[in-house]
């Protein structure tokens, strides 16, 4: 397919909405999973014991 402006390109010949929003859907779980991630890990790390330091 060949298109001849920027708007042609975006426009994804008639099908614009299915292509950029099956994007944006990819993006959003990704963006999601990562902040749940961070979430979990920030938990384990808040919930694990500290590190005994040795008495002198």
């Amino acid at each position: 397919m060949k298109w001849e402006s920027a708007v042609q390109f975006f426009a994804m010949g008639g099908y614009a909405v299915y292509v950029w929003g099956s994007y944006a859907a990819a993006v959003a779980v990704v963006v999601v999973e990562t902040l749940l991630a961070r979430a979990r890990l920030a938990r384990a790390l808040a919930a694990a014991p500290a590190p005994e330091t040795p008495a002198e």
